[in-house]
Formats: C-alpha cells, sequence, structure tokens
C-alpha cells in the first residue's frame, strides 16, 4: 500500500509482529525500540523479504527528550506518518496494593501513559497534514475490568482507553481515525517481562487453553487499519476463545 507506519515497541511481540504484517503488505515503516541491535535486525529482515523500506528510531518511549529528539531527527522523505501504532508497553509485578513496588508503578505509568502521550504528540505534526491519518493505541482487557493484583497495570490501561476515547473526540476536526485495541492473554514476552524473568512463573498463565498470538492480534490491527477511509472501529476488545473477560477463563486441567 506504500503507506508509512510508526510502530513504537517494535523489538518483540505485537509490535514486532506489526511490522511484518505491514511490511508484507508493501508498507514502509518507522520502527521504534530501545534496543538498538533488534531494531537493525527486524529492519534487514523486512527490507530484505519484503523489498519496503524501514527507519529504526532507538529511544524509551518514557524519556520525553527523547522521544521528541527522535522524531525531529526524521529525513524529509520520512515526515508523513498515515498510521501510528501505539504499541510500547508493559506489565511489571503482580502484587497486592500494600506490596507492590513503587518503581514498578513508575515504570507502568511513565511507559503505558506518558509515553503514549508524548509519542503522541511528537507525531501528529507529520500526520495532521495526511488528512485522513489513524492512530492505533494497543490497551488491555485490563483496562475495562479490574483484577486481584492489577492496581496500577489495570489504572494505566484504564487511562489509555480514555486517553484514546478522548483524542477521537479531540482530532475529530482533523479526519484523523482512534482505534483502541484491548487484547486479553496473549503468549508473548509479556508475562516474562512481568514476572521479572520467572519463566515458570510466566508460562503458568497460559496452561490449559491456547492463548492468543502476536500474529492474531496484528492481524486484527491491520484490518482496522485497511477498512475505507470513512470506517473507523472506536473500540476493539479481543480475546482467546477460552477467556470471556478480564476475569473468566475456561481451563482444561
Amino acid at each position: 500500500m506504500n503507506r508509512t507506519i510508526f510502530i513504537t515497541g517494535a523489538t518483540s511481540g505485537f509490535g514486532q509482529a506489526c511490522a511484518r504484517k505491514f511490511a508484507a503488505g508493501g508498507d514502509h515503516l518507522i520502527i521504534t525500540g530501545r534496543r538498538k541491535d533488534r531494531l537493525e535486525a527486524l529492519k534487514q529482515e523486512l527490507e530484505d523479504r519484503s523489498g519496503i523500506q524501514v527507519m529504526p528510531l532507538v529511544f524509551d518511549v518514557q524519556d520525553r527528550s527523547a522521544v521528541f529528539a527522535a522524531v525531529a531527527t526524521l529525513p524529509e522523505a520520512w515526515r508523513r506518518v498515515d498510521i501510528l501504532i501505539n504499541n510500547a508497553g508493559l506489565a511489571l509485578g503482580r502484587d497486592f496494593f500494600e506490596e507492590a513496588s513503587l518503581e514498578d508503578w513508575d515504570t507502568m505509568i511513565d511507559t503505558n501513559v506518558k509515553g503514549l502521550l508524548y509519542v503522541s504528540k511528537a507525531v501528529l505534526p507529520l500526520m495532521i497534514p495526511v488528512g485522513n491519518a489513524h492512530i492505533i493505541n494497543l490497551g488491555s482487557v485490563a483496562g475495562k475490568e479490574v483484577y486481584e493484583k492489577g492496581n496500577a497495570y489495570c489504572g494505566s490501561k484504564f487511562a489509555v482507553d480514555a486517553i484514546s476515547r478522548s483524542m477521537r473526540i479531540d482530532l475529530l476536526r482533523h479526519g484523523i481515525k482512534v482505534t483502541a485495541i484491548h487484547p486479553g492473554a496473549a503468549e508473548t514476552e509479556f508475562s516474562n517481562v512481568r514476572f521479572k524473568g520467572d519463566e515458570s512463573q510466566a508460562k503458568k498463565i497460559y496452561e490449559g487453553y491456547t492463548p492468543l498470538s502476536a500474529e492474531d492480534v496484528a492481524d486484527v490491527i491491520h484490518y482496522c487499519a485497511s477498512l475505507p477511509p470513512h470506517v473507523c472501529i472506536n473500540d476493539l476488545v479481543l480475546t482467546c476463545t477460552a477467556q470471556a473477560d478480564a476475569i473468566y477463563f475456561y481451563k482444561k486441567s
């Protein structure tokens, strides 16, 4: 399609799967993340496989100055963005409120909420002239219902839901679509990060059922981004068949 797609958190999970999906469709990519080696490897893979152009930007969405500085460095040929996928996000810890780490809370809020705001604010000047641009924010079922030991993570994803709805209203005058995608349980690096490298604990989350894959979520995001200009999916909750919402699962023993 030869659009330009800006993807945060492209070094793994949903972001990496989105990069591959959009590249396969002929779109050019601006991929961002903290791990330069992974970004460079993904750039090489996608350019070799799909014949599209890829611009990697290394920064942490938590760092406001770094976000704006990185976007400012984009060459003129890259200063038009059709679609922004605000994917960078994480969960850290799963603890009762009084036992949770303040550092974990800060990191989740700085990444999931402030990072999304910083990137959106920095990239919007490259989207408004397009006339029919699209912002896709990755929320979570945890932004629809609160569960035990979810506290700050749930709060950060509730914020993504509210920010997405607010964006949709404020950006109407620019013809910019805003879609919030809220995935349920998906087997990526998410749980490994949440449980801080404890792989046995991370794997228990997905026992007894088939969770979503990163590719499943990327397929849905790509579909939302491929609708006619007058059609916008504002809000979409996506789970595997064994999951009803943020709390209820059917797991086989």
